[in-house]
């Protein structure tokens, strides 16, 4: 185990909050000079750390404390009957772990998603600079589940395998592809992932209650939620 009391850590100076219109967020982050490796890493993560590209960082808001961070107990989990019906309506897909996606297949997907997706978010206009430094591999530790339609590349998860199960970082896909649910069936392919590996959770990120794109993250059940340092399970 690290010593974790003598980390560095840095503070941001309040900003707009991008999840909850008219609240400033804060954001505290893990000293970049550190020597991170997957044992620290999986340490932060059960503190409620996340990555982002090379950086760890967790919301440390004055006023506001609405990021809570979730994990799906992997082995416990039973799918909801949308979520089966998602899994069975997807059963045509390949699923691949491949090494890099720092290809033009990749990317194109990965822009159109977030522009027409996601452009009213903090990654619009994409560009091949944000999409290498947001969705790099760092520590050896990240992975991309990649899913195709035949040889048609439709989505990419990229993940972490941290000693306690795999860290879920992000998602793209096809927007033409609705009908597939691919956000959900991207969750749980990475559950079915941390199973096969032996691993017992699978890091979201942060449930957010008043934010509508981060509420979905309560449909997975059993979810344990970080309050107080405690992970606390909601069956």
């Amino acid at each position: 185990m690290t010593d974790l009391s003598t980390l560095k850590l840095f503070t941001t100076q309040p900003h707009p909050c991008s999840y909850l219109d008219g609240q400033e967020a804060t954001t505290l982050f893990v000293d970049p000079d550190a020597a991170m490796d997957v044992t620290l890493y999986s340490q932060l993560s059960q503190l409620g750390f996340r990555r982002s590209g090379s950086h760890l960082y967790r919301p440390q808001c004055a006023l506001c404390q609405a990021c809570i961070s979730c994990r799906i107990p992997v082995n416990l989990f039973r799918p909801n009957r949308s979520q089966r019906r998602c899994w069975q309506r997807n059963q045509d897909l390949t699923i691949a772990v491949v090494s890099n996606i720092n290809t033009d297949e990749h990317y194109e997907l990965y822009a159109d998603y977030i522009i027409r997706r996601h452009n009213d978010g903090d990654m619009f206009p994409p560009s091949q600079a944000q999409h290498e430094a947001f969705l790099t591999s760092e520590w050896g530790v990240t992975q991309y589940l990649e899913f195709r339609l035949g040889e048609k590349l439709i989505g990419v998860s990229v993940c972490d395998r941290l000693d306690d199960g795999l860290s879920a970082v992000y998602t793209f896909y096809d927007p033409d592809e609705t009908k597939r649910s691919l956000g959900v069936f991207a969750i749980l392919a990475q559950i079915d992932k941390a199973r096969s590996l032996g691993l017992p959770n699978l890091y979201l990120g942060y449930w957010i209650k008043q934010c509508e794109k981060m509420r979905y993250k309560i449909q997975y059940r059993p979810l344990e939620l970080l309050i107080n340092r405690r992970w606390m399970r909601l069956n």
